[in-house]
Order: C-alpha cells, then structure tokens, then sequence
C-alpha cells in the first residue's frame, strides 16, 4: 500500500537539496525528496535550467506543492549535462558549478531552509550554507561496499580491505587504481576540486543503499571513518508507467513465454566497443534466448544499429529478438512476465531496479564502481556475472553459456524475488529512521 501524501503542514521541516547533474544522481535525489515529502517534509530542489524537464518529469501531480525545483543560474557554458558530455569534462562541469557559489549562497538566504542535503561530488555547498549557520549533509547515491573501498583506497591505503569476494580483478584494479591516481593528482593540481571525502561539521551522511543487502558494509565504513551513515533505502521506481513508446515491443514481449526473454541495456554514459558489441551480438544470436536489446551511442555519434551489428544479424534472429535504437519503456519492460534476466552494467541505479523488479542480473561492468556492484550482487546470490579475460575482454562463449543457463535458473529467479521482498518491507522502516534522525538534528 502505497504512502499517503499528508497534507501540507505549516510547520514542515524544509530541505533543500542540490544534486550532481547526471541522471544517476537526479533520480535518487528525487526518490529521497518524494519518501520526505511523504512524511511531512517541504522540499526544494536546485539544479539548472538542463535539468528542468528531468526533474519535473520524476515529480508526480500529488507533490506538486511538497516538491519545487529551483534553478541555479550559471555561467554560460555548452551542454551542462552528464548525459551528453565526455567523461573527461567532468571536472569543467564540477569547476562551473562552483563558481555559482553566490548564486547558490542567495538561494539560501531567500529559502532559509533548514537543512541542505548535497551531493557527494558537491562538496562545497557544505561551507556555503554553515555561513548563513545551515546544517548541511551529504547524499551519496552509490552503495556502501564501492564507497567503503574507495574511502579505504584513498584515505586509509595501509589498511587491508577485508571484503575479498568484491574485491576488483587485476584489470580492474590496474583502472581504479588509475582513477584514484588521477583523482588525487587533479586535487594536488587545482584548488577547485573538493575532496569527495572530506569531514564537515556534521559527522553523518545519508545513502542510497538499505541494511538488507549492505549491512557488514555500512558497519565497516562506520568503524573505518568514525562517520555515521544512514541508509535511506534503495530509490524504487514508480510503476505506473503510461508513456506510448515501445507499445510494439510489449505487445511482442506478450507473445513471448514467462521468463524467456533477456533484456540488455548498457545505458547512457558508457558504451560497448565495436568489438565488445560484436561479442554481445553473436553472443546473442548463438545462446537462442529471446531478447530486446537496447543499442546507444554517445550522443555526438550520430549512428543506426544496423550499422555496427554484424552483417545479417538481424535477418537471422528474425522474431527471435528486437533491436531498438531507444528505449522509455525499461521499467515496464523489467515488469513484464516474460523477462528472464537483465544483462546489465551494474549502475547503482540499475542494480537497485533489478532488486525492485525482482529479476535476476548478468553482470557485464564496463567502468568505475560498475565491477565491484556486479561482486556484490553475484555475493547476493542475484547475479551471474560474464566474466572477461585478463586483458579486460569478453567473449561470444561465455555470453552463450551465461545467457543459456539464466533461463533456466530457477533457484536464482527465487532469491532476487526473496531479497526483492525483503527490501520491500524495511524500506519504510528505514526511511522513517532517517526522516527522525533528520529532524533531531535540525532541533538541535
């Protein structure tokens, strides 16, 4: 049964949040302002005029009063979005947000709200709003094992990380480890870049994560950072999903058995070699499953499938699969009957659809904390991983072998759908704690 919106109460707490600009932020963001705004909360949300439609996309009619976005002005640069810029401008996207610090400090003096929950990449907000004498806290939008690791790598790199069955594989590890290299030269280089982990005034932080997958993680960062972390329970997606897109491809999904069918998406900010998506189509076309898959490239390549895919694959895997260039329908897909697994990236994002949906994983990571969310699922017992070789490649035999068996295992389908129910029933508990804990700090 779904939460009930109470009415507007004169006295809610306010909260401003201001999240990072890339959709796998945004959307946890708005998950946390819709479960405080269930419970009485007014909440503010700042991000730019870019991520308007975004944002109010994700608002349902019935928050309209409880959930307002406020928009940060910036100085003019192109294309202020994560989803359609290269990784490697990040840090000019990070650099031109900070320098709205004045614009953002007005925003508070006009508001006067009584707490500001931040993004982890966002660091600076904390010292803008202890000025005007706010409170302010951090949201971190991944799980605790891939932030506990790279808090161990970075600040306490002595200290032997216990977690081996989610530790990186050599090629991983060689990528993190050039990530944190880079992370610290770039904070050593220029005096604009924050350090994701410094200690603010206030030793706690909220995560998008729930004790229910992630306890002995959640404990192990508290007892390593002295911080206190409280999880707010995974951002579930809204299941009324009423949009017309990909009508052709529900009703091919109805012809389709119960669990017959794979659903592969590699998301919208990393992207498959040409090589790495040969694999996947052969991988595809040989394992005789049933399939959707979903083919993206970066925005600025402006490319068919058809011209990547290998020559006649479409017209031998005739009504066996669907290619689609675009997909808004995911959550309904995940949804439907038919679908037997998800071949993913392993996101945070993802992964937490995945356990809502109740459907199991094969893991396929491509970058950052993307391999060790796949270890944590497969430690889970929710997810099947496509293991590469030692140079970091896949291959069309391990494709056909993991997609072959996903089908047919039950016994996984039954554990997704058990932890999927058991997440299901503390994620208000959870939730409940924070909104308390969040209140008793802005008494104090």
């Amino acid at each position: 049964m779904a939460t009930q919106v109470p009415p507007k109460r004169r006295n809610a707490l306010r909260v401003l949040m201001f999240p990072w600009l890339a959709y796998g932020h945004i959307s946890p963001f708005l998950d946390l302002a819709k479960k405080l705004a269930d419970r009485g909360f007014s909440v503010r949300v700042c991000s730019t005029i870019i991520s308007r439609e975004t944002i109010n996309k994700q608002i349902p009619e019935k928050y309209s009063a409880s959930i307002k976005m406020v928009e940060l002005c910036l100085p003019k640069l192109p294309k202020l979005t994560t989803n359609e810029i290269p990784v490697d401008m990040d840090h000019i996207v990070l650099k031109t947000l900070k320098l709205s610090k004045s614009n953002f400090a007005k925003i508070l003096k006009n508001l006067k709200p009584d707490l500001v929950i931040y993004d982890l990449l966002l660091q600076w907000a904390e010292g803008v709003a202890n000025e005007q004498g706010i409170p302010a806290m951090k949201f971190v939008v991944m799980g605790a094992a891939v932030f506990s690791y790279f808090y161990n790598s970075i600040r306490k790199p002595k200290v032997e990380f216990p977690f081996q069955d989610i530790y990186p594989g050599q090629n991983e590890l060689m990528k993190l480890n050039e990530l944190i290299g880079k992370s610290s030269r770039e904070e050593e280089e220029h005096d604009d870049v924050d350090d994701p982990f410094a200690e603010g005034n206030i030793q706690i932080m909220l995560m998008s994560t729930s004790r229910t997958i992630e306890s002995k993680y959640i404990d192990y960062f508290t007892k390593l950072s002295n911080w206190k972390v409280i999880p707010v329970g995974l951002p579930i997606k809204n299941r009324v999903i009423n949009d017309v897109d990909n009508v052709e491809v529900i009703d091919w999904l109805g012809t389709k058995d119960e669990n017959s069918t794979i659903f592969v998406s590699f998301g919208n900010e990393y992207f498959l070699s040409k090589e790495e998506m040969e694999e996947v189509a052969f991988g595809l076309e040989l394992s005789n499953v049933n399939f959707i898959w979903v083919v993206r490239f970066p925005e600025r390549e402006k490319r068919n499938p058809e011209d990547v895919l290998p020559k006649g694959f479409l017209e031998r895997i005739g009504e066996r699969g669907r290619v689609l260039d675009k997909c808004t329908s995911q959550s309904r897909i995940l949804n439907h009957s038919s679908i037997g697994g998800f071949v993913s990236p392993c996101g945070w994002h993802n992964v937490i659809e995945c356990l809502d949906f109740g459907v199991p994983i094969i893991a396929m990571p491509i970058h950052l904390d993307q391999p060790m969310n796949a270890k944590l699922m497969v430690e889970l017992g929710v997810a099947v991983e496509i293991v590469r070789d030692d140079d970091g490649k896949i291959h069309r035999e391990e494709i056909v072998e993991t997609l072959k068996g996903i089908v047919t295992r039950g016994n996984l389908r039954a554990k997704v759908r058990d932890v999927s129910k058991n997440l299901k029933s503390i994620g208000n508990e959870e939730m409940d704690t924070a909104a308390k804990e969040l209140i008793q700090l802005c008494k104090k």
